[in-house]
């Protein structure tokens, strides 16, 4: 077994389990998973986190299942409990998102009161206000991430309580996607963004699989329509939002697999993630996540890193996702924590005092980092390393 580099007592095989451990560990007893067990503003649980949490715990589950007492495989059963908490949420809303659907369709304002918060606590109440809470992305992403849950464990029938959430979600999705929202990274409240388009247009796409009498065909095709439209830099990459010279390494969400926005190596794809390694590839590893990036003075992510390793999977390039999964690896602390950023490459430093200050140290463990290693982990499987 191989040693990481900074940390002497864990090897690379203990830092897949532990990656295992700490989402399980952080999973609440109604199915929610914490961001962050030790910063206060992510004890809370996001769609879009828990989203590639349970995405990456189902993959896992297939190539690595260990015993749970009361299921196939513990990471199936957390998955489950996951998707059953965010059928919960939706259906529970159920007369508050009709309310934004029917606005929406009729052209009207949406009130924010009546449409899906991106953070939840276990329970189900949204979290405190003051947080950039409308974001679409979130609910496109549970979908996606359901609709391979149902495939690898073979649901079938679905739960009538999930099929309500589906439909629901995709409805409302359908409804509200030209609606400016915050980002992944919950700034920019007032744009349209193509990352969460492309969120979205995975979402309809998986609705139709997962209950197949749906048709969001002509959303779908009046989304990619817009993006071609409007959410491309003059240079002919996705850009960041409409209107945005700029990319952002959240894009690597449009080539999502199963029901992406694009294929890996669709030639838009090919040119967008160029643009990301020669912008936002940090010095040594990592990817920042924008040029404009202050929030800890603009690290460089190891979430991003591994993302970017993931997408190289999908592509082929086996030997640069190993590259940069060791780079990851080797910022693993003594006790295998994955962080969600690192500070050694910085677009600008004299931010990153104030975010200490305000939030305390970054943010380690980060489940959705560990999401990621595991998901990079298991696409290398049976590979040469």
């Amino acid at each position: 077994m191989t040693t990481l580099t900074n940390s002497p007592y864990l090897t690379l095989d203990s830092l897949h389990h532990h990656s295992q451990k700490v989402i399980l560990d952080n999973q609440q007893s109604g199915g929610g998973y914490l961001a962050c067990p030790n910063m206060p503003d992510y004890q809370f649980s996001w769609f879009r986190d828990g989203a590639f949490i349970s995405y990456a715990l189902t993959v896992d589950g297939y190539n690595f299942p260990f015993h749970h007492p009361v299921g196939l495989a513990a990471q199936w059963d957390s998955a489950l409990n996951f998707h059953a908490w965010c059928a919960r949420i939706i259906n529970e809303r159920a007369e508050a998102l009709e309310r934004t659907i029917s606005r929406a369709q009729k052209g009207e304002a949406l009130v924010l009161e009546d449409t899906l918060n991106a953070r939840y606590q276990d329970a189900g109440a949204a979290g405190p206000q003051g947080w950039p809470e409308f974001q679409l992305d979130g609910p496109g992403l549970w979908l996606w991430s359901l609709a391979k849950y149902v495939k690898v464990c073979r649901i079938d029938p679905l739960p009538s309580d999930w099929e309500a959430a589906i439909e629901r979600t995709a409805r409302y999705l359908a409804a509200v996607w030209r609606t400016p929202c915050y980002d992944a990274w919950e700034e920019r409240g007032d744009a349209v963004h193509i990352s969460t388009l492309s969120a979205i247009y995975a979402g309809l796409n998986a609705a139709e699989r997962l209950l197949p009498r749906l048709d969001f065909t002509q959303s779908r095709e009046q989304i990619m329509k817009f993006i071609l439209k409007n959410g491309l830099t003059p240079s002919g990459e996705l850009a960041k939002s409409v209107g945005v010279d700029m990319v952002d390494a959240n894009l690597l969400l449009a080539a999502l697999p199963d029901d992406g926005l694009l294929a890996p190596d669709d030639p838009l794809m090919l040119r967008t993630v160029a643009r990301i390694e020669r912008e936002l590839l940090a010095q040594g590893h990592g990817v920042h996540r924008h040029l404009e990036d202050t929030y800890y003075g603009g690290g460089a992510w190891v979430l991003l890193g591994l993302w970017l390793a993931w997408y190289k999977t999908h592509i082929g390039d086996y030997d640069r996702a190993r590259e940069l999964l060791a780079w990851a690896e080797a910022h693993a602390d003594a006790g295998g924590n994955l962080p969600e950023q690192c500070n050694h490459a910085m677009l600008d430093s004299s931010y990153y005092e104030g975010w200490v200050k305000i939030r305390g140290e970054i943010a380690n463990p980060l489940l959705w980092t560990h999401a990621k290693y595991l998901l990079v982990a298991n696409a290398l499987k049976g590979l040469n390393r």
